[in-house]
């Protein structure tokens, strides 16, 4: 059965109309406190949000349902994503929920929920949950709820986490950062972890005013983090998203280090420890052939997942295996955390780049293929193989690449958007096949 409200990374939507009104936030947290009660007999859930000015009455609405279900219900404030995760995991929630839209623009905002694992529920407890919001959304929201008080401690104690995940024998004393919080999540959270252990930071979009998150900053726009490293002879940049569940990185010399040189840099260090359990990494069809073959350089396998931090997971527990993530940034240390964390990422990689140096010295090896991405805006969106024109234009390009290149066709999780990703060894090759994948999907099914 297909799901209604939930894409690949929660609820998402603009506030004030379905599936983020009133009613059916009311409903969300009603249905999620019926199930936690079915399956735990109880139901004590964490709420976070970021910086967006709709979050403080989504989660007032979300609590007001929950309580209504007979939960309880704590208040973390303005966390990161995997911050919420982290605590749920630690303590003694049943659930956890964050109200972020993550990278998206400040007029989207979404539900994401993690269960007492800290990691996202699984397709079917989705399904069930959706079956209890229609049920329950015609039912009208109360009116002039509260505002919630957020809880600074559970601050504290996220951020004693990820200090004891600071790699043995890295020091930050006078160790120059600059880092981008993208005016969301890890606006305080993230200057606070670095200088508490002995670092220099350099803030940027850390001044959130609820409608500036993620706008010109952040993960999604690095030119400005380029420019600061440089300017301040800075050691490593790092551009986080609007919850920080993921983290991108610039060198000293300005170049950008995305997820595939992160999970380069982070499997030769595991590698090196005999701590790469199968000597495997986990990555998503997105990831640049290049990263591939660095890793097999070295006897390092790559497994591709679909794409989502979930499938990511979901692919590394069943194989054992212990690091994995996205080109976006989000990458999953398993044995510190199940989830996709922006600040336990930048707190490894800087240790890394302690001990060694220099980040290019890291991710020397790493030779990106000319890759483009291209998206297509869609009316609808039935399986792809059932298109003739797009079929065509696939077996194509397949054919023409051979194992010289890479073809992805998939949906957005998020937006009503077909994406194209090709990459081959020629740039040509590149415009020529992502053209007439994007022009066939466009010709299809193009809204």
């Amino acid at each position: 059965m297909g799901k209604e409200f939930f894409g690949t990374d929660g609820i998402r939507g603009v506030p004030g109309t379905p599936p983020l009104d009133d009613a059916t936030l009311y409903a969300t947290g009603r249905s999620l406190g019926a199930y936690l009660r079915r399956e735990h007999g109880a139901a004590h859930v964490l709420i976070g949000l970021d910086t967006r000015e709709s979050g403080p009455h989504m989660a007032s609405l979300l609590a007001a349902g929950l309580r209504q279900a007979g939960a309880r219900v704590a208040f973390a404030g303005v966390i990161t994503t995997p911050g919420v995760a982290c605590l749920v995991r630690q303590n003694d929630f049943q659930a956890g929920v964050v109200i972020s839209a993550s990278h998206n623009p400040f007029p989207d905002n979404g539900v994401k929920l993690f269960s007492h694992a800290g990691m996202k529920f699984p397709d079917a407890v989705e399904e069930q949950l959706e079956a209890g919001i229609l049920k329950l959304r015609g039912e009208p929201a109360p009116k002039n709820l509260p505002p919630l008080t957020p809880d600074e401690s559970l601050h504290a104690e996220y951020l004693a986490f990820l200090r004891k995940r600071f790699i043995p024998g890295a020091k930050l004393s006078g160790f120059r950062i600059v880092l981008d919080c993208a005016n969301g999540a890890a606006s305080k959270l993230g200057p606070e972890l670095f200088r508490s252990l002995g670092a220099e930071v350099i803030a940027m979009g850390d001044l959130p005013d609820g409608r500036n998150i993620n706008a010109g900053c952040g993960s999604m726009h690095l030119d400005g983090l380029e420019k600061r490293v440089v300017a301040e002879k800075a050691r490593l940049g790092v551009g986080f998203d609007g919850d920080a569940d993921r983290a991108l990185f610039v060198c000293e010399s300005g170049k950008i280090v995305n997820g595939d040189g992160v999970l380069l840099a982070a499997a030769r260090f595991l590698k090196s420890q005999n701590k790469l359990k199968g000597d495997r990494v986990v990555a998503t069809s997105m990831s640049n052939l290049g990263l591939e073959r660095a890793l097999a350089s070295e006897n390092i396998s790559l497994a591709r997942a679909a794409v989502g931090d979930r499938y990511v997971l979901e692919e590394m527990l069943q194989s054992g295996t212990v690091l994995g993530g996205e080109q976006s940034g989000h990458i999953i240390f398993l044995e510190d955390s199940p989830a996709g964390d922006g600040l336990l990422t930048a707190a490894k990689i800087a240790s890394l780049v302690s001990l060694n140096g220099k980040m290019e010295s890291l991710v020397e090896g790493l030779k990106d293929y000319p890759q483009l991405i291209v998206n297509v805006q869609v009316r609808s969106k039935p399986p792809l193989e059932t298109l003739p024109e797009v079929s065509r234009a696939l077996a194509e390009a397949q054919s023409a690449l051979g194992d010289k290149g890479r073809v992805v066709l998939r949906y957005s999780g998020t937006e009503q958007l077909a994406r194209v990703m090709v990459e081959a060894e020629h740039e040509a090759d590149v415009q020529r096949f992502s053209q007439s994948l994007a022009k066939a999907l466009h010709s299809s099914i193009g809204a």
